[in-house]
C-alpha cells in the first residue's frame, strides 16, 4: 500500500479547526482508495512564537524538505504584530522550499451564492497560476532619511528570465493538462498572460516575450491571449467564463485571486498550492486564522478540505481527489444553507463529516 508522508501545521485561530476537517477527508480518501497518508504535526505559529521566539527554525524547514507535502493551517495571530509569523514562516517556506507556483482555482460550486449576477458554476471556473518566489514581494529596496520629511522608500519589482521562464512552462503545462478543451468543456486549451504591459515595460516585457516564444517554440496547441491586470479585474466581474488558465506575477497574482475568490463564494471555500514541482508542495485553504471565529466551532470549513483535494492531485490520486471535490459540491448543493461562518446550518465538524462520509460512500 503507497504512504504518503504529510507534514500538518494547523497553525492560529480556526486553523486547527479546519485542518481537522481536512483530515477528516482525506483519510476518507486514502482509506477507500488504498493508500495511507503517515501524518506529522508541527506546532509552528503564534502561541510558540509567544513561549519561544521561534517562528521556523532551521531544524524544521529542514525535516519539512521530506515530506511528500504539507497541509497548512493559518497563520496570524492577533497578539502577534503582523509580518512576523507571515514573514518568518509562510515566506520563509515559500521561499527557501521553492515553492515558486501558486496555484489557485476560481471554482463555483453548486448552491453557492456569487456576487455576480447572472453567473453560475458553468462561467466562473478558471485557474489563476501565480509566479510566487520573485518580484516586489523578495523585498529589494530600502528606506532612508526615515521619519524625516524627506524619507525615501523604493521597493523593487526583480524577474530574472529563470524564474519567468520556469513558471510559464509550468503553466502551459498545466494548461495542456487541465485547460478547458483537457476537460471536456471547450474547444481549446487557452493560456492567457496577465500584466502591464503598457506601464510596466521592463518587467512585463520579459513576461510578454518569454511567453510566446515558449508559446510558439514548446506550446502551439495552447493558445495565447493577454490581459492588463486592470482589464482583467474588470472581466472577472464582467465575463469570468472567458477565461481558462491565467499566468501572471507574484504582486498582481495576490490582487487578482482574492477578487477571484469573492466570485467563488469568499474566502470560506478559496484554497490554494504554494508548489514546488521538483520539491515538497505546501496546501492551505487562503482565508487566514480568523481568530475573531476561534473556538465556536461555526467556521467554514470547505477551503481546508478544497486544499486537502490539491494536495491529493498533486500528489498524482486523481480518482481520490476527484471524489474529494464531488463530495464537497454534494454537501454545497444540497446541505448547507449558506457559505457564511455561523449560517451554514451545520457546525465546523458537522460540515467535515458531511463531506467525509459522501468520500466514502462515493
Amino acid at each position: 500500500m503507497k504512504t504518503y508522508r504529510i507534514a500538518v501545521l494547523p497553525g492560529d485561530g480556526t486553523g486547527p479547526e479546519v485542518v481537522v476537517e481536512a483530515e477528516k477527508a482525506l483519510d476518507a480518501a486514502a482509506s477507500r482508495f488504498g493508500f495511507q497518508l503517515d501524518k506529522t504535526s508541527y506546532d509552528l505559529g503564534g502561541e510558540r512564537y509567544k513561549k519561544t521566539g521561534e517562528t521556523l527554525p532551521d531544524s524544521v524547514l529542514e525535516e519539512l524538505r521530506s515530506f511528500d507535502a504539507i497541509l497548512l493551517g493559518a497563520i496570524g495571530h492577533p497578539d502577534v504584530k503582523p509580518g512576523i509569523l507571515e514573514k518568518g514562516i509562510l515566506l520563509r517556506a515559500r521561499f527557501e522550499l521553492d515553492q515558486y507556483i501558486n496555484l489557485r482555482p476560481v471554482r463555483l460550486y453548486p448552491g453557492v451564492e456569487t456576487p455576480i449576477k447572472d453567473k453560475g458554476p458553468n462561467e466562473i471556473d478558471y485557474v489563476v497560476v501565480r509566479e510566487h518566489t520573485g518580484g516586489v514581494y523578495t523585498g529589494s529596496g530600502g528606506i532612508s532619511l526615515k521619519g524625516t520629511p524627506n524619507e525615501v522608500a523604493v521597493q523593487s519589482m526583480v524577474y530574472n528570465r529563470h524564474q519567468v521562464e520556469r513558471c510559464l512552462r509550468w503553466a502551459f503545462e498545466y494548461a495542456r493538462r487541465h485547460g478547458r478543451k483537457a476537460r471536456g468543456v471547450g474547444d481549446r486549451n487557452t493560456l492567457a498572460l496577465v500584466g502591464k504591459t503598457n506601464v510596466l515595460t521592463y518587467v512585463y516585457d520579459l513576461w510578454e516575450r518569454a511567453f510566446h516564444e515558449i508559446g510558439e517554440k514548446d506550446y502551439p496547441d495552447i493558445h495565447r491571449d493577454y490581459y492588463h491586470v486592470d482589464a482583467c479585474c474588470m472581466w472577472m466581474v464582467k465575463s469570468p467564463e472567458w477565461f481558462d488558465v491565467l499566468v501572471t506575477g507574484n504582486m498582481f497574482g495576490d490582487i487578482i485571486t482574492d477578487l477571484g475568490a469573492m466570485t467563488q463564494g469568499g474566502m470560506g471555500l478559496a484554497a490554494g498550492g504554494n508548489i514546488n514541482p521538483e520539491g515538497v508542495s505546501m496546501f492551505e485553504p487562503i482565508g487566514g486564522s480568523a481568530p475573531k471565529y476561534t473556538g465556536q466551532g461555526i467556521i467554514n470549513p470547505l477551503a481546508a478540505v478544497c486544499a486537502g483535494q490539491m494536495m491529493l492531485e498533486d500528489l498524482g490520486e486523481q480518482e481520490a481527489a476527484a471524489a474529494v471535490e464531488e463530495g464537497v459540491k454534494l454537501v454545497t448543493g444540497t446541505k448547507l444553507k449558506s457559505m457564511a461562518a455561523g449560517q451554514m446550518g451545520y457546525s465546523t465538524s458537522e460540515v467535515g463529516d458531511l463531506v467525509a462520509e459522501a468520500v466514502a460512500r462515493g
